[in-house]
């Protein structure tokens, strides 16, 4: 099929990207190459699996993503240097035993970020500093993690600092999931207006976009993003997927999405992306959170043995009917 290409349709809005693994960079090649321009490691790039013993660093699957990204002309996001999850517990710990006192945990974190943003310099070219720091729900502001318990806020000002200098050209952003619930909306806000306030050299906000057919409604987003738009930073949306599922939903039963599942997602993906060229003056990125529906975390998550559907590409990269719906915001019609 000669199927229009989403960052050619947006090359005038944003940069339309796909997060990938070292798997799908080869199953998914020729349409990554064809749809996106910018590509992100799911997992590839996280602590975890770049630094699993002190001072031993695994590069080989992140340089794969890398590799691709630059042999085919796509930019390069970089996810993620400090996060409560995928984190080796060797962190933390004291090499006699015990908890790590304060200075060790911040030598570590500024050890890890220059080997890695620094192996990357040059190519990526922005980095999710810290990813979800701050609380769900509650009174609560930031998130109870070991990075908080032991370092306590300032961990977030270091983390962005340490970044800055492994690659002072790279571009530096908070990331949060729920960043429409109003609630946790506003806590983020607060976040970043007080790293600001510390002089973090923080330029953006990933608004990761993680949503489902029921939640949240598009007024939601449009108030997030002029909410976030007032701090006066860039904001990216870093992880953009439609779930056919509200997040409490556990049914089962489906094999293939209903034909009602499919015109719901098609509408509200055309709507945000109505919504986010509206924002094109601070939008500047728009990454999914995979590239075709043959490989996406919500399939067995949060339900164990049951699919989902949630991009534009169906199982066999076809165009489902939400890329016609996008792409008719950008004035194509299919």
């Amino acid at each position: 099929m000669d199927v229009p290409r989403l960052q050619e349709m947006f090359k005038d809005d944003f940069d339309i990207g796909a997060a990938v693994n070292v798997f799908t960079v080869d199953s998914a090649a020729e349409l990554l190459k064809a749809q996106y321009n910018s590509l992100t490691a799911e997992n590839e790039m996280k602590p975890i699996n770049t630094q699993p013993s002190e001072g031993v660093f695994t590069f080989e699957k992140a340089d794969k993503i890398a590799d691709f990204a630059a042999a085919h002309g796509k930019k390069l996001r970089g996810h993620t240097l400090v996060w409560h999850n995928q984190t080796p517990d060797w962190f933390f710990e004291a090499p006699g035993g015990g908890p790590a006192d304060k200075e060790t945990l911040l030598r570590r974190m500024r050890d890890h970020i220059h080997a890695v943003a620094g192996r990357y310099k040059g190519r990526a070219y922005c980095w999710d500093v810290v990813n979800e720091a701050v609380a769900d729900e509650g009174e609560a502001w930031l998130r109870a993690s070991k990075w908080h318990d032991m370092v306590g806020p300032e961990f977030l000002v270091r983390a962005f600092e340490y970044a800055h200098e492994a690659d002072p050209d790279a571009l530096l952003f908070y990331n949060d999931y729920n960043e429409c619930n109003p609630v946790k909306r506003d806590k983020i806000i607060r976040l970043v207006k007080w790293l600001k306030e510390q002089g973090a050299p923080i330029h953006g906000i990933g608004m990761q976009g993680h949503y489902n057919l029921a939640s949240p409604t598009i007024a939601e987003v449009r108030e997030a993003i002029e909410k976030y738009a007032e701090l006066g930073l860039i904001i990216h949306v870093t992880e953009l997927d439609m779930s056919c599922y509200a997040w409490d939903d556990r049914r089962t039963d489906l094999l293939e999405p209903t034909a009602e599942m499919m015109e719901r997602q098609a509408e509200l993906y055309e709507q945000l992306f109505s919504l986010y060229r509206e924002y094109r003056d601070v939008i500047k990125s728009v990454t999914f959170w995979g590239a075709a529906d043959d490989y996406t975390w919500l399939s067995y998550f949060p339900v164990r043995g049951r699919r989902n559907w949630p991009l534009l590409f169906d199982a066999q990269h076809r165009p489902k009917e939400a890329f016609r719906r996008v792409a008719r915001t950008a004035g194509v019609e299919m």
